[in-house]
């Protein structure tokens, strides 16, 4: 039975097909977006087309862009021969937040998964091969510590380091605030190998 008019549960049906919206959650934006003035609805769905229209891959990077690149790839004050590869657009936003990092990156849109059929072809790594062939010192791995981020970051070193090329991990291990006797095992010896001089 529905509770509501065909135009809410439509409103409410589309906005539970979002990742990580469950049917609540959209109940709670349906009647948000209702409640706004009409402007803002407007401005909303505008947002929405035009982001679809207009944004792409960056022609360097692979991150999302709405120009030819990137702002991180169109920097002249970036180093452009320190690549750091990351999984996805938000791990490359996580690191720029640090404000640290002065290099560039090279998204590869996934992770190799052979349990879901994700193989080296189905990410951009033929992509970052192109861009090795130019000046670059060092390439920095930082996919996810999980099975499959693991699992890239050997297949990424094993075709790079025949180039010559410097190829690094992102160190990982005790999160900051952690309890010891709550992390695993495989942390702990991340954390230890990882270690460094005070």
């Amino acid at each position: 039975m529905d509770y509501y008019s065909n135009q809410i549960s439509k409103l409410i049906e589309e906005l539970s097909r979002l990742p990580g919206i469950g049917t609540k959650t959209a109940q709670r934006l349906a009647f948000h977006i209702i409640n706004m003035p009409e402007e803002q609805v407007k401005n909303l769905s505008n947002a929405i087309i035009d982001a679809k229209h207009n944004v792409r891959y960056c022609k360097e990077c692979l991150t999302l862009t709405d120009k030819e690149l990137c702002p991180i790839c169109a920097s002249p004050k970036r180093n452009k021969r320190q690549i750091m590869v990351v999984e996805n657009p938000r791990d490359l936003a996580a690191y720029e937040k640090t404000g640290k990092y002065e290099g560039v990156y090279h998204v590869l849109h996934g992770a190799i998964s052979p349990m879901l059929g994700i193989g080296p072809a189905d990410i951009k790594l033929k992509e970052l091969m192109m861009r090795l062939q130019g000046d670059v010192d060092e390439v920095i791995i930082a996919t996810n510590s999980s099975l499959e981020g693991e699992a890239t970051a050997m297949y990424i070193s094993k075709l790079i380091k025949p180039a010559g090329i410097k190829v690094s991990r992102i160190a990982s291990g005790i999160p900051v605030g952690g309890d010891l006797e709550y992390i695993d095992e495989v942390t702990l010896l991340r954390a230890l190998e990882g270690r460094v001089e005070l």
